[in-house]
């Protein structure tokens, strides 16, 4: 009887041994002391750390946290985390490079009501919160693009630094590398050899003491203005401190990394919203033209040497519209079709006053003469680049082969970015355009066409010139992009509606006596994570319509008239792709439909 009870009491020892060991093994390389200080402030201190990465444990609607990384007894980075408090939705890595095997301590703050939280020591984090030498990128979202711009995790807003040089195409973006909503500005970095495939290059510019790194651009100073060397790459961002500033960095290894310029700010003013710088060379006066977006006008400077700057003049009282913030300014010279004549497109981005609620690109046509822009339509007169819910920030590269003006922008809304249903990352961008003019009952407008890098990415067909009223496929990973060839009649209605096995739907209609283009996504998935985002979107055409190009992938539809006359750029999380093509045409109108994998 003795022996028979002894082993179960060993098996139990070795089994509570085993755990203790598992226990401390997976805990070994977490806090190993906790000091709190009150209820929303304590203070951890790691022993010297030989691993990569510490991975803090976040949830999304938590408090957020401030965070010093304590090195020496310096604070050799600040951020803003939403540490977990109740659970854990996912992980978020921070790199321990900067610790070079030190001992350091983690001090950390946290934000809001405490008493409705719970005291800070009682948060999930803590028990969660482990080091690693990997952090898994892998997609883990249904709703990822598989041919769009996305960052391998966490939060993207505003391209920036768009520029090309040596066969790469560089595209930087806000990022917060410590969670998947707004915080944390700092600039990520991708590169892309055709506009479609794009790899991750990790962090560009970091925060620093004026401010965290908000939107810029990069351009090529191939003739050494600047005395960084011919060639050198320079980045201008705005310093989001206290104040918002402007400040430079350069690269001598092609955009890869960056050395800021030692006499930040470049440029100051005493305006609350004073961001965006956009640079480009003025051939004409030989000298670089900066524009910057102040609060509701845009305002342009100068420099020969980009360091030292001089104020030339200002636009926007009175003209376009003014609802929002005016942001992200673009200017540039583009050929106007069928006529041997280029005139100059200023591109102002606003927040809120799109023309279907939140934020939207508008444009100005006229003249620059290296001092003033002149817009040439009348004060009252609001042009739209795009007119979904979902194209924001447009910007073009620096640098463009053979004198191209490809734009790429960020495709969310400010009405609902931070809610869309994704965790491991929230945002995309467009696709690649190229941009020119064109002439309509006396005005200009910008056309906007897709890039030719597109039609190379184009896989197999699905099925090609189908005039079925009921088209069922199967979209590879439902990416695809559909060819509508219509034959319009004066009075003539054409739609095409994208349906899955769920009856979620997104149709395509196109009103030839109208002129319109409309996107309707009431019913086109999952919704309820914002009020504001069931709409029907409506374009003008600005004459007849033959040749639809419709970009279709996991969470976006990009609608675009072939001609580049009428673009819809919208979101949609469908619970599973669209898979049935129902097409409807009336009035004598006709229509064929091919289906393109995406490669």
């Amino acid at each position: 009887m003795a022996q028979r009870l002894t082993r179960p009491i060993f098996r139990l020892a070795t089994t509570l041994l085993l755990l203790f060991v598992a226990h401390a093994i997976a805990y070994a390389d977490n806090p190993q002391k906790m000091n709190m200080l009150s209820k929303n402030h304590c203070m951890l201190a790691f022993d010297t750390p030989t691993t990569r990465y510490l991975l803090l444990p976040v949830e999304e609607k938590a408090e957020l946290c401030n965070l010093r990384l304590i090195v020496d007894n310096n604070a050799i980075q600040t951020l803003n985390v939403r540490l977990a408090a109740d659970h854990v939705d996912y992980f978020v890595p921070l790199a321990l490079d900067a610790v070079k095997g030190k001992p350091f301590v983690l001090d950390v703050h946290a934000q809001g009501d405490v008493r409705k939280n719970g005291n800070l020591n009682d948060y999930v984090c803590w028990k969660n919160m482990t080091m690693t030498d990997n952090f898994d990128t892998a997609n883990r979202e249904k709703w990822r693009p598989l041919y769009h711009h996305t960052p391998p995790y966490g939060w993207m807003n505003d391209p920036n630094g768009l520029f090309y040089k040596d066969g790469l195409y560089h595209l930087y973006y806000q990022w917060n590398p410590y969670g998947s909503q707004w915080e944390n500005m700092t600039w990520g970095h991708s590169v892309s050899k055709d506009l479609v495939h794009w790899e991750d290059r990790g962090t560009a510019i970091a925060p620093d003491a004026l401010g965290t790194i908000f939107s810029g651009c990069c351009v090529v100073d191939h003739n050494n203005t600047a005395g960084f060397g011919a060639g050198a790459v320079v980045a201008f961002y705005t310093s989001a401190g206290e104040n918002q500033t402007q400040s430079m960095a350069y690269s001598t290894d092609n955009g890869q990394t960056f050395t800021k310029y030692d006499r930040n700010p470049v440029i100051t003013a005493p305006i609350p919203d004073f961001r965006d710088p956009h640079v480009f060379w003025h051939q004409p006066t030989e000298r670089w033209i900066m524009v910057l977006a102040a609060g509701q006008e845009m305002q342009f400077y100068s420099s020969k040497n980009l360091k030292e700057w001089t104020f030339e003049n200002r636009f926007g009282e009175g003209y376009g519209n003014h609802d929002g913030v005016w942001e992200c300014p673009d200017l540039m010279q583009l050929p106007v079709r069928g006529i041997d004549k280029q005139k100059w497109m200023l591109i102002c981005n606003i927040n809120p006053g799109g023309p279907f609620g939140g934020n939207a690109t508008q444009y100005f046509i006229g003249e620059f003469d290296g001092h003033q822009f002149t817009c040439e339509d009348k004060p009252e007169t609001t042009k739209w680049m795009d007119y979904g819910k979902d194209h924001y920030a447009a910007i073009t590269f620096d640098n463009a082969p053979q004198g191209r003006r490809i734009l790429m922008t960020w495709m969310s809304n400010w009405q609902y970015g931070n809610q869309v249903p994704t965790q491991q990352f929230r945002s995309a961008n467009t696709i690649a355009c190229d941009l020119d003019l064109f002439e309509h009952d006396g005005q200009t407008f910008v056309g906007r066409t897709p890039s030719k890098e597109l039609l190379a990415a184009r896989g197999k067909p699905l099925f090609k010139n189908s005039t079925s009223a009921r088209r069922t496929f199967n979209p590879a990973q439902g990416a695809y992009e559909l060819v509508m060839v219509i034959k319009p009649q004066t009075k003539g209605k054409t739609s095409l509606t994208l349906q899955n096995a769920a009856g979620e739907k997104v149709v395509v209609s196109y009103d030839v006596a109208a002129q319109t283009l409309s996107v309707d996504r009431t019913q086109s998935g999952k919704s309820d994570f914002s009020d504001g985002f069931k709409a029907v979107t409506v374009a003008p055409t600005r004459g007849l319509i033959t040749t639809l190009r419709i970009f279709v992938d996991k969470s976006s539809v990009e609608v675009i008239d072939a001609q580049g006359k009428a673009s819809l750029t919208n979101l949609v999380f469908p619970t599973t792709p669209y898979n049935t093509l129902l097409l409807e045409n009336s009035g004598g109108n006709k229509a064929n439909v091919s289906a393109f994998e995406m490669k």
